[in-house]
Parts: structure tokens; C-alpha cells; sequence
């Protein structure tokens, strides 16, 4: 399967293909720098992975357990979401832009709006391969706003996961949280999309416009023909994929590392006596989603179990739902991958109040 992105510039130069700025595949090369925060990272996350099958703690700090540990079953959650992740990742980047926004839609429509929240909803990905691609979407051409709502309608709501939480919290509570979820998507999005026409926010620059007569029946054909499945195209795709999301594996593994920090030294109680159904505890729960990476297959049952125990259902609604809003992974994601802070910052400041106003309600009501 041949890689628009990096073909030739005859190719480069139809509409449907048009490339203002190269994709994942050929973007993020290192140009001589070492990336330290990636390297330091990953070293640490190594090696406190290998220290929990090789040592032997007694008499070692107890923190040190409890990190190399968290690592463990932080990565052991993580892997399969990043690897999936990384394959779609390496698909879009050989799919060709025109195809891609066909299936989007507009950007800035209602239309286009409505299929990215879709997209977000029925994408069966843990919170961090969603990330992964959806970064991939806004190089593709994608709107600021269709990224922003297929990524807020994308983390938990995957069909597995929502089976789950259906088992722990019952249908009526897991519909409403899905319904709500999708109602922020779509709002957050229409009204950074509007910022992005009024000059608040910078435009997508990798966005094309199609012309009228483009056929996406005509590219499927085409691209099923250089198609094909082999263990090198597959390990190639794999590849391509991980190299294309390497901003988000460099916060990934530092979340990872942060996140065993404040397992091994905050004492868990701290945070189950803060989660009440209350605008302290709504406030405190948007503090330790921001502070966790909790990946979407973690933070399922830990909103169960604050639901439950803490009887604060918009509590448990806002957990989920702040792990895209606020986490520092997405935002430092959207960060390198856009070059703006303020596209960074407009997530949670457009999503927050919409998740805080949905929490106290649920809380009120429930």
C-alpha cells in the first residue's frame, strides 16, 4: 500500500491529495535532536517494569513496590490501546487526505460535527489509542472542532467499556452518561470550530477543501488494489504508526511515571473521603482525573466504585469524562501536534464548565 504522503510531487499536486504540511509518516523526525523526555521516560518505565520481576523487596523502600508495581499493571492496561492505536495511526497516514475528509465531512459543518462525535462513539480504542488517532485526524485535515468532539465522545464510550459500566452502574445511569457525553462533544466542538472562523483560535493548517467532482468511490478501489496483508505490511503500519504518535507516547510514558509518583506516596484514603456529592467533592474528583492517567479501561471501574460508594454519580460522570478534558497527556499532545497552546488550553476551558454543570445536576437528581 503505497504512502500519499510521502509519494511524489506529481502526485502530490491532485486536489484530492493535496498535503499542505507532511503527515505522521513523514513528519516527527528527530533532525539530530534527542528527545530527552521521551528517552528519560521510557528508561525509568523500564526499568521500574523489569526491577518488579527480578527483585526482590524485602527490605527494599515500600514505594519503590508500590511504583514498580503500578508500572506493571499500568502498562499491562495500556499496551494493547497503544498498539491498536499505532496501527490506525499508520493506516490514516497511507489513506489518502481527500478520503479521509470525505468521510469526516466539512470541517466546520453540523454535518461534519455529528460524524466525528459517531466516529468518537463507536470506536472501540482505551482512551490513549483514541488519542493516538485522533491526532492523526487533525493532520489529515480534520477541524479543530471534529477533533475536539471525537476525542471528548471517544473515552469510555466503546462498546466493551460500555457493556461494563452498564454491569456497574445499571443501563439508565450508563445511557444518560453517554447521552451527555456526546451532547458536551458536540457543543465543545461546534463552538471551538466558531472560535476558529472568528480568529480566536489558529485554523487546521493540513485542512483541503475538496472539489465538487471528487469521487471517494474511485479512491477506495484504488487504494483496495495497492492494498495489501502481510506480517511486513502489518509490522511496517505498526511502525509507521509509532514513529507518527511519538508526542504521545513521550506523555504517555510520563504520565505513567507521574501517575505511580502519586500512587506510591498519597495515601489513597485522601481521595475516597474527598469524592461526595458535592461541589468539593465534584472539584476534587476533576483534580484527581487530572492528576491520574488512568487509562479508559482503569477509569471505568474506579467512576463505578465513587458512584457506589460515594453516592455521587456526577462525580463518577465527571472522573470520565475530565480524563480527556484536562488529563496533561491530551493537552501537551494537542500542544505538539497543533504548535498552540491556546488550542491546548480551549479544551478544558470549553469542556469544564459543560462537565461541571452536567456533574452537579446528575448529583442533584440522582
Amino acid at each position: 500500500m503505497a504512502d500519499p504522503c510521502c509519494s511524489s510531487k506529481k502526485e502530490a499536486a491532485e486536489p484530492q491529495m493535496v498535503e499542505p504540511h507532511a503527515s505522521a509518516c513523514c513528519a516527527d523526525e528527530p533532525h539530530g535532536r534527542i528527545d530527552w523526555l521521551l528517552w528519560i521516560s521510557l528508561s525509568l518505565v523500564t526499568l521500574l517494569y523489569a526491577s518488579y520481576w527480578v527483585l526482590d523487596f524485602a527490605g527494599l523502600p515500600e514505594w519503590l513496590h508500590h511504583m514498580s508495581g503500578g508500572v506493571v499493571e499500568l502498562v499491562h492496561t495500556m499496551w494493547w490501546g497503544v498498539a491498536a492505536g499505532a496501527l490506525f495511526v499508520g493506516l490514516l497516514a497511507r489513506i489518502p487526505q481527500g478520503l479521509v475528509i470525505s468521510v469526516l465531512g466539512r470541517g466546520g459543518s453540523k454535518r461534519g460535527l455529528v460524524r466525528a462525535t459517531l466516529a468518537g462513539l463507536f470506536f472501540d480504542l482505551c482512551s490513549h489509542g483514541i488519542l493516538m488517532v485522533g491526532m492523526q485526524l487533525y493532520k489529515r485535515g480534520a477541524s479543530l472542532g471534529q477533533v475536539m468532539a471525537f476525542l471528548i465522545a471517544s473515552p469510555w464510550n466503546s462498546l466493551s467499556l460500555t457493556v461494563i459500566l452498564i454491569a456497574l452502574i445499571g443501563l439508565h445511569w450508563t445511557l444518560l452518561f453517554i447521552l451527555c457525553s456526546a451532547l458536551i462533544a458536540l457543543l465543545a466542538g461546534y463552538l471551538a470550530d466558531r472560535l476558529v472562523a472568528g480568529g480566536r483560535l489558529p485554523a487546521n493548517p493540513n485542512e483541503v477543501h475538496l472539489p465538487d467532482d471528487y469521487d471517494w468511490r474511485g479512491e477506495v478501489a484504488e487504494l483496495w488494489e495497492r492494498s495489501e496483508l502481510t506480517p511486513n505490511s502489518v509490522v511496517g503500519l505498526l511502525w509507521e504508526g509509532i514513529r507518527g504518535s511519538q508526542m504521545v507516547v513521550r506523555w504517555l510514558l510520563v504520565g505513567i511515571v507521574l501517575a505511580v509518583l502519586v500512587r506510591a506516596f498519597v495515601d489513597p484514603a485522601l481521595f475516597q473521603q474527598w469524592f461526595g456529592p458535592s461541589l468539593l467533592g465534584l472539584g476534587a474528583t476533576l483534580v484527581a482525573a487530572t492528576v491520574l492517567e488512568v487509562c479508559s479501561e482503569g477509569a471505568t471501574p474506579l467512576a463505578a466504585d465513587i458512584f457506589s460508594r460515594a453516592a455521587a454519580p456526577g462525580n463518577a460522570f465527571a472522573f470520565l469524562m475530565a480524563g480527556v478534558s484536562t488529563d496533561y497527556t491530551e493537552l501537551m499532545s494537542i500542544k505538539d501536534t497543533s504548535g498552540s497552546w491556546r488550542i491546548a488550553l480551549a479544551l478544558p476551558l470549553l469542556t469544564l464548565p459543560q462537565i461541571i454543570v452536567a456533574g452537579l445536576l446528575m448529583n442533584h437528581f440522582g
